[in-house]
């Protein structure tokens, strides 16, 4: 059986590590549900016989464009929550989007990647989470800076301390803008996990500004674009309708491949070429207008929590232990205590 997983942390005026066992009390999945107008969601009951994990007692080594700097996730959270989800979004959704970052900070922090090994995480949102700056907050945001500041941080504080696991370990929480009727399944992209599934989400082009978008391409710019990645493709200049053979897709309606000029290439790498949204996409030749169309839905890779998502459930009235429980099936929500390697409580 696996073995508990183990997380050491950092305990503010202690002065020395202690062990933390990521396993129960485990939190309902809603918790908080949410009837507008609603008061703020209170923080899981606790258990007296257990010391529970706060964020203002976790340090994070977070490495930045400059440098890597440590900070407590009571302090990381906010800002990185900044930089991933608009601060004007539905309450519940922030708190959703809380738990998924610090969720993935632990994750990192107890098996750092390769990419930053001397940090749990990095400011690079292609690798972890983006990460805003007071200052640039500031010129952002101006006069609602505190207001924006203030509700993010409230929303982290809500859900102090809690995070998804699966198997007692934390769960890999990625997420993305939005998606169009369902999101990718995990194992598409390589990432097969069985809480990384395809799932309904509700985004519509009528609540999602952009959620479908469409980019044209002029053939000559098709076909230089191809050459230079896939330069094995033919494509005869006086035919560009033959360019675009069969185009496969996989389980959730996104391209998974795409026959150009004979070569097969996959839907990811076509998005990163074209820089499309996402690879949930149509391509076809205008033979009128000269030219090839790509017809985009959602933004992003798909997986895991849909934020657009999440913030329309919110809206309907879900909780964030609920939009967490749909996006991530099988998770469940719990809390960190402190206990020595015998399991008593300190």
């Amino acid at each position: 059986m696996k073995q508990s997983f183990l997380l050491s942390i950092l305990v503010t005026g202690v002065g020395f590590l202690l062990p933390v066992l990521l396993s129960p009390p485990r939190l309902g999945a809603q918790e908080t549900p949410e009837a507008p107008p609603a008061p703020a969601a209170a923080a899981p009951v606790r258990d007296r016989s257990d010391i529970q994990v706060l964020d203002g007692s976790v340090v994070l080594a977070v490495q930045t464009e400059a440098q890597i700097t440590e900070m407590t996730m009571a302090e990381y959270l906010p800002l990185a929550m900044a930089a991933e989800m608009p601060a004007a979004f539905s309450d519940e959704a922030l708190k959703a989007q809380a738990v998924a970052l610090r969720t993935y900070a632990l994750r990192y922090r107890a098996n750092r990647k390769a990419a930053h090994p001397e940090a749990d995480v990095c400011s690079d949102p292609g690798c972890c989470a983006a990460l805003e700056t007071e200052e640039h907050l500031r010129s952002r945001w101006g006069e609602n800076y505190g207001v924006y500041m203030e509700k993010l941080s409230a929303a982290a504080a809500a859900t102090d301390g809690q995070y998804l696991v699966w198997e007692d370990e934390p769960a890999l929480t990625v997420f993305h803008a939005s998606s169009l009727d369902v999101t990718e399944d995990g194992a598409a992209l390589g990432t097969a996990l069985p809480y990384l599934v395809s799932v309904s989400t509700p985004e519509t082009p009528e609540t999602v500004q952009n959620l479908c978008t469409t980019v044209e391409v002029s053939a000559a710019d098709f076909a230089a674009t191809v050459t230079r990645t896939v330069p094995e493709a033919s494509l005869p200049e006086d035919d560009p309708a033959s360019w675009v053979g069969t185009v496969s897709l996989d389980g959730a309606g996104r391209v998974s491949q795409a026959v150009i000029g004979g070569a097969s290439v996959s839907g990811q790498t076509l998005r990163q070429m074209f820089s499309l949204r996402s690879t949930d996409f149509t391509l076809a030749w205008d033979g009128e207008g000269q030219r090839f169309l790509f017809r985009v839905s959602g933004y992003g890779h798909g997986m895991g929590m849909s934020q657009h998502g999440a913030n329309l459930m919110a809206k309907a009235g879900k909780s964030y232990g609920e939009i967490l429980e749909h996006y991530y099936p099988g998770t469940e929500l719990v809390m960190a205590v402190l206990t020595d390697s015998a399991g008593d409580s300190f």
